[in-house]
């Protein structure tokens, strides 16, 4: 079942339940699924673009949780948590510290990376291999970690 199939079901479900959070946070994921249809694309939704959409609404969540506790609005982060963890029901399960520092740590090895001149080719590597499973915060922070140690 793709993407916006299950988006379809789920919010139906949300909104025979009444639940305003979810069938909200659906309804805004629902919307970046039209928008990427009505863009021009010239082919159908595919896993990457899926991912894309999701990690987007993710994002603007975290960031939005961000911005509301240092101003001291917990009820607002309350919210934007929960609806964070909406979104990440769809997203693939993300990957821990230490299953990202192995992988990073192959990367660079196979790379030949030595020092921190080479952040810029890694995290490239790193992501493009990690796209979806982890967040890109993290990556990078294990990837400084790591060449700064060389």
């Amino acid at each position: 079942m793709s993407l916006e199939e299950t988006i379809n079901v789920a919010l139906k479900d949300a909104m025979k339940s009444g639940d305003k959070i979810r069938t909200e946070t659906l309804r805004s994921i629902r919307a970046g699924i039209i928008e990427f249809a009505k863009s021009g694309a010239g082919h159908a939704m595919l896993e990457a673009d899926e991912l894309k959409v999701l990690n987007s609404n993710a994002k603007k969540r975290k960031d939005a949780i961000e911005m509301y506790e240092k101003g001291g609005r917990a009820d607002l982060a309350d919210k934007e948590k929960s609806e964070l963890a909406i979104i990440q029901e769809f997203l693939p399960k993300q990957m821990d510290e230490a299953e990202i520092t192995a992988i990073v740590q192959r990367i660079i090895s196979e790379s030949g990376a030595t020092n921190a001149k080479d952040f810029g080719k890694v995290i490239g590597l790193c992501m493009k291999e990690l796209k979806g499973r982890a967040d890109g915060n993290v990556v990078q922070g294990i990837v400084k970690g790591i060449l700064n140690q060389e």
